[in-house]
């Protein structure tokens, strides 16, 4: 399964966001927090006994007037 993740920094830590299930888990490094949420995806996926959807997701830009 491919997940889309949304990767971000705050202060000194990395925060990493799945967006289909919003899980989201942290580490030092994008690199830990990457390894960090696909140990939770894999746990609430087995936990909850989701069913893995089948229609894939993507993602794209939009521009905003700010």
């Amino acid at each position: 399964m491919i997940c889309t993740v949304v990767v971000s920094k705050e202060d000194d830590t990395y925060i990493a966001k799945d967006i289909r299930t919003s899980v989201v888990d942290q580490g030092a490094t994008a690199e830990e927090a990457l390894a960090n949420l696909k140990a939770a995806l894999e746990l609430y996926y087995d936990d909850n006994d989701t069913l893995i959807p089948e229609s894939p997701m993507y993602t794209t830009s939009l521009e905003v007037c700010v």
